[in-house]
């Protein structure tokens, strides 16, 4: 049967474009063959989500790839059915579907009930993978055919289909402790570490396990990093029965033969069936209130107990238990492990390692059954816990596990960690209980340019400060203090005027700020962006900038502002600068007052920011939604121009001391940014006078 029409609205056909949500108001108005509505329901309009998606890859507008569009559209329809059915029940019947035509090499679009049913008994006689949830509810199972069918159009073979969907698992709904949440920098980093290739046998045969296996994320990354998955002897233990067989699914989907895998329903792995050289495994969530630390690391001894010679467990655990300070009976445990000669190495993970739970601190362990003699008596222990988990400190920190695996310790002409250090056990038992944090800097480290030059940075920058210095004693000696000669006004004061008016009689111009999607912002551009912080003062100017060609191709229409435009903000709160350079982007709900040329004897910008800033209503009340009156409705004295001209004459004098101070403030914050680092890693020091 035909597949039902799939509805967007245009907040959904936003998301799957990857743009704002004007964008495809203006794509409407400005392209005529932009899908017409289907239907019209309230104030919503939904438009037919395969039409879209073609209009989307033909047209090359958005920002989302063509080749992942169909994907996109399928996570849609996902999300739709799953608040209807649930997200579970959705996933185990659409992961049967696609085990089910793995199994039987054809498509199931038009496979009718009674079909359906004799295939999926014939395919799974003993029940293992796929029956049960597609002979529960035959009904459903038929409707949702045709839609495993466009999962596996988008992603071009059954196990990508089937990645999707464990990939949208927790935007479809599927969440919580028990289904496995981990960032996909810390399953690369695991499977780095892990090292599938160099665990695998001679013949190419891995046996790797995970006793808690979840949704299988770790099992599948670990079989799909060698050559040929079918290989692999997969081994697993799963609590919830729906989970375990969801991961059965997973990996004969991703290559593994049916008769070499084995994930069992509960806590016992069935080890029998071949000696594992390779656990990974994500440790089972708990809250902090419950979470015992002995039992975890009770858990981590129990993994040991199953390694053969040879072996490695990469572990994945709460911070606390693994890298924090214990009491006397949970450091007896540590310490048996770490005198056992279990422990390998032992990572400090940054924070966000699980996004769905960001306030739950893990660290990462790695054990191995009888290491290389020069590792003996050591442990490898790395802090990472404020880096970014990107992909340079990915590959550095593997192979600083790796190298430390192949080669041990050598006290010089060794490979020296970037991460951390080689720590002997015997002092770590020295401080019983002490949490598990490499105590200074590894010698690598210690003699980075970065380390090395500090002395030089911190030395040059003070340069700088005796040089701003002597440029503002001579301003001041050059041109004495400042004296504005401001007076109490006598006689009447000027008249007021709104900046509506001001803008009717066209002295002012306004210009609205331009919605600049976050991926296109970053520090490298050429054009400087104004957005509400830079204007407010909460961030540097420069810190935000854009490419100018990325501007010119997503952003034609946006022009870019002149010298001594005046930009400002109502929200978050009020604020107002001068931007005396020009050729910025002012971001939305920034936006721009720009006074008119003929217009500048009698209002400069200088004096229109000041006058914005003292003019009453444009500070929002604390709690507010909105400030009292809207920009336009905010009055202003009329100046005259004489009186304006000497107005702007104190503040620009007041603007060039300024600048000269904030050149000392610079350097005085670049050398307590450099003393602080230094002192904070060791490194620096004050010679005695």
């Amino acid at each position: 049967m035909p597949p039902a029409p799939l509805l967007l609205s245009l907040s959904d056909i936003a998301v799957l474009a990857r743009v704002q949500r004007p964008v495809v108001s203006t794509w409407r108005r400005r392209y005529p063959d932009f899908p017409a509505p289907m239907a019209e329901s309230g104030n919503r309009t939904w438009f037919d989500g395969r039409m879209v998606a073609d209009w989307l890859v033909s047209s090359g507008l958005g920002n989302t790839p063509a080749e992942e569009v169909g994907a996109e559209l399928a996570a849609h329809s996902l999300a739709r059915i799953a608040d209807g059915i649930g997200a579970q029940r959705l996933v185990s019947v659409l992961g049967a579907l696609l085990c089910l035509r793995h199994m039987l090499e054809e498509p199931l679009s038009d496979i009718a009930e009674a079909d359906l049913i004799r295939r999926a008994e014939r395919m799974d006689p003993g029940d293992e993978f796929f029956a049960r949830e597609l002979t529960e509810d035959p009904g459903l199972s038929v409707r949702l055919a045709p839609l495993a069918e466009e999962l596996v159009e988008a992603a071009y073979t059954v196990g990508g289909a089937h990645e999707h969907l464990m990939a949208n698992r927790h935007r479809l709904g599927l969440t919580g402790p028990d289904t496995g949440s981990l960032s996909s920098e810390l399953r690369r980093l695991v499977v780095r570490v892990a090292d599938p290739l160099g665990h695998a046998s001679p013949e190419g045969v891995l046996a790797v396990a995970d006793p808690h296996a979840l949704c299988g994320d770790l099992l599948h990354d670990a079989v799909t990093a060698l050559d040929d998955p079918s290989e692999a002897i997969a081994l697993g233990a799963e609590r919830r029965e729906e989970l375990a067989r969801l991961t059965r699914r997973r990996l004969l989907l991703a290559g593994v033969d049916d008769l070499r895998l084995d994930v069992q329903v509960g806590t016992e792995v069935e080890y029998q069936m071949a000696d594992t050289g390779l656990v990974v495994t994500l440790l089972p969530y708990e809250p902090g209130e419950s979470r015992s630390r002995a039992r975890v690391l009770e858990a981590i001894e129990s993994l040991g107990d199953l390694l053969v010679p040879g072996g490695t467990a990469v572990v994945v655990g709460p911070a606390d238990a693994l890298v924090g300070k214990l009491d006397d009976r949970e450091a007896q445990i540590r310490s048996r492990l770490l005198q056992g000669g279990l422990v390998e190495s032992v990572t400090t993970l940054p924070g966000g390692a699980d996004p769905y739970r960001p306030g739950y601190g893990c660290a990462l362990w790695t054990l191995r059954r009888e290491p290389v003699p020069a590792a003996r008596g050591r442990v490898l222990i790395s802090d990472i816990g404020s880096r970014d988990l990107d992909e340079d400190v990915v590959r550095t920190l593997a192979e600083d596990i790796l190298i430390w695996r192949a080669e041990g310790y050598h006290r010089f002409g060794g490979h020296e960690p970037r991460h951390g250090l080689s720590v002997a056990i015997d002092t770590l038992e020295k401080k019983f209980g002490a949490p598990l944090v490499p105590r200074g800097l590894s010698m690598s480290s210690a003699s980075s340019r970065t380390v090395r030059d500090r002395p030089a940075l911190i030395a040059e920058a003070e340069g700088r400060l005796s040089r701003a210095e002597a440029r503002a004693r001579a301003s001041a000696d050059e041109h004495g203090p400042l004296r504005g000669g401001l007076m109490r006004r006598i006689g009447p004061a000027p008249e007021q005027v709104t900046v509506g008016e001001l803008v009717r009689q066209g002295r002012l111009v306004q210009v609205k700020g331009h919605r600049i999607a976050a991926e296109h912002i970053t520090s490298r551009g050429q054009l400087d962006v104004l957005g509400p912080e830079e204007v407010v003062g909460r961030a540097p100017r420069g810190g935000r900038r854009i490419d100018r060609l990325v501007l010119a191709s997503e952003y034609p229409h946006v022009a870019l502002t002149e010298p001594g435009d005046v930009v400002y903000t109502t929200g978050p709160e009020f604020g107002v600068v001068v931007d005396h350079e020009g050729s910025s982007v002012v971001a939305f709900p920034a936006r721009v007052l720009r006074v008119a040329p003929r217009a500048r004897q009698a209002l400069t910008p200088r004096v229109l920011a000041l006058l914005l800033e003292g003019a009453a209503g444009v500070q929002r009340s604390p709690g507010a939604v909105r400030a009292v009156r809207g920009i336009g409705e905010v009055a202003l004295p009329d100046l005259h121009p004489k009186e304006a001209a000497r107005l702007d004459a104190v503040l620009a004098e007041a603007e060039r001391r300024r600048a000269l101070l904030d050149a000392q403030y610079a350097e005085l914050d670049t050398i307590r940014r450099l003393t602080a680092a230094g002192f904070g890693d060791g490194t620096l020091a004050v010679p005695v006078s």
